[in-house]
């Protein structure tokens, strides 16, 4: 009697275990990046609020909507869901330098 069916079940285990372990890597990436990107939002914020600037820039977000989405079908990555994204991370953006404005704060967030 063979054991074909458990031997293949286990075989898929451990490469659906190696799957999830590269998108945990991933995950843990994009955590770092998104980090590292909201420190120079930061301080895009304190520019703005020390000089009296709004806190969003519509044109500038047109363009990068604009530019992602470019990016995402380079990518083969839905542009929607690129721009959705991007615009998510903007509305953060945003409430970081209206607080900011709005405190007069300078400091970090």
């Amino acid at each position: 009697m063979s054991d074909g069916p458990i031997d293949e079940r286990d075989a898929a285990m451990t490469e659906l275990l190696g799957i999830r372990s590269s998108i945990d890597n991933i995950d843990a990436a994009l955590i770092h990046l998104l980090a590292e990107r909201f420190k120079f939002t930061q301080q895009v914020g304190r520019l703005k609020a020390e000089h009296g600037l709004p806190p969003s820039d519509p044109e500038r977000e047109r363009r990068q909507i604009a530019r992602l989405r470019a990016l995402a079908i380079d990518a083969h990555l839905d542009p929607a869901f690129a721009e959705k994204w991007f615009n998510f991370v903007v509305a953060e953006v945003i409430q970081h330098h209206e607080e900011m404005a709005g405190n007069g704060a300078i400091g970090e967030l």
